[in-house]
């Protein structure tokens, strides 16, 4: 929201938000009960001229330039090896940690993903799921389609019980900037309603 607030672009805004999560970090408990749930955030963030997937684990981050065709983010990460930015103790943390040898190509999703992020049993599943929702509209996406997608309970994007989907967001942004941009949110927990 911070990034939205203070940017008037994409890349604004990532700076933003790595800035912000270098000087206080992130955290808090994802659960109104008084199970403690934590997992680190991932963002899509978008202008009409560009799209960025900043990835984090605890202050570290790696960030993609989203360069076209379909991209999404679901509880997991899946920055592998292009890293278009990143924080630049990313590499020697994961070195030190002995979780990366510094010999083979550097991945993101591979080296970070076992470090205190989320491990739902439906991440792989809803990631992978997603994507071919997306896929399978390729070249046919309209603002109905994503809120189809994001209605979807069978691939667990839209997800009931204990980790329930608490809201949905869809966005047209016309590369013309005479044409207005327009935002769809819920307004119920559940974006099928």
């Amino acid at each position: 929201r911070l990034g939205l607030e203070r940017a008037d672009t994409a890349e604004k805004a990532l700076t933003i938000i790595v800035d912000l999560l270098e000087k206080y970090g992130q955290g808090g408990n994802c659960m109104e009960s008084q199970m403690a749930f934590t997992y680190y955030n991932s963002f899509l963030i978008a202008d009409r001229k560009e799209a960025w997937v900043l990835e984090t684990s605890g202050k570290y981050w790696a960030a993609e330039k989203v360069e076209g065709g379909l991209r999404n983010i679901s509880n997991q990460l899946s920055i592998t090896t292009k890293i278009d930015k990143e924080h630049p103790e990313l590499k020697e943390y994961a070195k030190s940690k002995g979780w990366w040898d510094g010999e083979k190509e550097f991945d993101f999703a591979a080296t970070y993903s076992y470090v205190n992020t989320a491990r739902m049993t439906t991440s792989s599943g809803r990631y992978c799921e997603g994507y071919k929702l997306l896929n399978k509209h390729k070249g046919s996406i309209t603002a109905e389609t994503m809120m189809e997608i994001l209605r979807d309970k069978e691939s667990g994007i839209n997800m009931e019980g204990g980790f329930m989907t608490t809201g949905s967001m869809v966005s047209v942004l016309p590369q013309q900037p005479h044409l207005p941009c327009i935002h769809f949110f819920t307004g119920t927990p559940d974006p099928a309603r």
